[in-house]
Formats: C-alpha cells, sequence, structure tokens
C-alpha cells in the first residue's frame, strides 16, 4: 500500500525520490506514526514533500489511496475462545495467579467485563 501511494504520488507530478520513500519507512519501522491514520498522514507528507505547491496534490492522492482506511479497522477486532483462555491459564499461571482471577469473580467475569470496556470504548470512538 505504501509503494502505491509512492507510485502515484509520482504520477499526479509529486517529485518523490526513493531516498524520501526509504526515509518515510524507516520512520514507521521507528513507531514515529503510532497507530493512527492522522499520524501517518503527517508523517507521509512531511517525508514526502519538500515544496508546499504539491501539497494539494499530496492530499488528494493520499486520500485517494487510503480511502475507508479508518474504517476498516474495526472490523480487525477477534474474538479469543474461552477455551483457548482457559488452556493457556492452566498451562502458564502460577497457581498464585489462578487464585487472584478466582477471587475477581473467575475468568468468566474477567472476560464479559472485558467485552463490555471494548463495547464502550467502540460506542465512545464514534
Amino acid at each position: 500500500m505504501f509503494l502505491r501511494l509512492f507510485n502515484e504520488l509520482r504520477q499526479a507530478g509529486v517529485p518523490v525520490s526513493l531516498t524520501e520513500y526509504l526515509l518515510l519507512v524507516e520512520s514507521l519501522d521507528r513507531g514515529l506514526a503510532g497507530h493512527s491514520t492522522e499520524e501517518f498522514y503527517f508523517l507521509s507528507r512531511a517525508a514526502l514533500v519538500k515544496d508546499e505547491r504539491n501539497l494539494d496534490r499530496f492530499d488528494r492522492v493520499f486520500a485517494s489511496v487510503f480511502r475507508g482506511v479508518e474504517s476498516a479497522g474495526d472490523d480487525l477486532v477477534a474474538e479469543i475462545p474461552g477455551a483457548w483462555l482457559r488452556k493457556l491459564t492452566e498451562k502458564f499461571l502460577t497457581e498464585e495467579e489462578k487464585h487472584q482471577i478466582e477471587a475477581l469473580g473467575g475468568l468468566d467475569k474477567i472476560l464479559e467485563e472485558l467485552r463490555s470496556v471494548r463495547t464502550a470504548t467502540a460506542t465512545t470512538a464514534q
């Protein structure tokens, strides 16, 4: 997807070089963009656009390449099966940690609490 951005910027007449593209990739590897589309937008604009006359072209290409990406992450939430988590607790937790889980109401109660937090977070994010 990042290579598509690079190629389409060049096709749109934005003079981006391989060096600038590699700077963007290195910046992403170092975690400079975090996990938001907005942070990635500003990082890629800073790395790839050297002349303010090209900002409008960059914006149009970026919007075209990454259209719908923000909402795609919502569909990627996976439900981890309870049986799988139980096996992991049996295998990796100490007896003391198992007792702490039981003191909190058991694994089922903790999982239900996590689901409600995830639902509440998704609701407030919208």
